[in-house]
């Protein structure tokens, strides 16, 4: 799961408005954001295995941010930090941190057994990576069912759909060059290009979802 991710806060944009897209959109994708920092620090692992069909991704070590305690940790935490950190309202702050936690059973839906129940316990997954086809059209259905509930949102709020729509198509575009991609190199380097990847899609929603400046007169 990529940009399926961000089908979370794209929905919870529609139901909270007030909360910041960027704070969504960098909550749909945290747990990954702790994890490339991880990788690249060596405190998770990852491996590539080009014969496993899908994803090639080998995730045999990341209890730290994909185990279901973990993830309970970090959706807590971006409550606090929503809250009291950036002042967002309780409505707000509690849609932040349930797109966190969607990111854990998203990704129970595709990736192999490789999500902890507990720390050193048993892993879960259903695998729907083993079947690209299909694992690719959950991710395009729940973005365009998310980003037409997200336009239908800002319609009701009489903002202009054009952010919106090009956002979705950075997003479905960005999907198709990372199912174009195959990694190559060094976990480090692939958690590098992870993490700037991630970031840069939060700032590119903070700009899609800046308020016109109101007109003098």
């Amino acid at each position: 799961m990529f940009v399926g991710h961000y089908a979370a806060a794209l929905a919870a944009k529609a139901i909270e408005p007030k909360a910041p897209l960027w704070t969504l959109v960098a909550g749909a994708q945290l747990i990954d954001i702790g994890w490339a920092g991880l990788v690249m620090a060596g405190v998770e692992k990852v491996r590539f295995d080009p014969d496993l069909p899908g994803s090639p991704l080998d995730l045999y070590h990341m209890p730290w941010t994909h185990s279901l305690p973990a993830v309970v940790v970090w959706s807590l935490a971006a409550l606090l930090a929503c809250r009291f950190l950036l002042k967002l309202n309780w409505g707000a702050a509690i849609a932040v941190a349930l797109v966190v936690f969607s990111h854990w059973v998203l990704d129970w839906l595709v990736h192999r057994p490789d999500l902890e129940l507990w720390i050193g316990g048993p892993k879960v997954g259903l695998g729907w990576w083993d079947y690209p086809d299909a694992e690719k059209t959950l991710e395009m259905g729940l973005i365009a069912l998310a980003g037409g509930a997200w336009l239908w949102s800002r319609g009701a709020w009489q903002r202009s759909p054009w952010p919106a729509l090009l956002f979705i198509a950075f997003l479905v575009a960005l999907q198709i060059v990372a199912g174009l991609t195959v990694p190559d190199g060094s976990s480090f380097a692939y958690g590098r290009t992870a993490l700037i990847t991630f970031l840069a899609v939060v700032g590119i929603a903070a700009l899609a979802d800046r308020k016109p400046k109101a007109q003098p007169g």
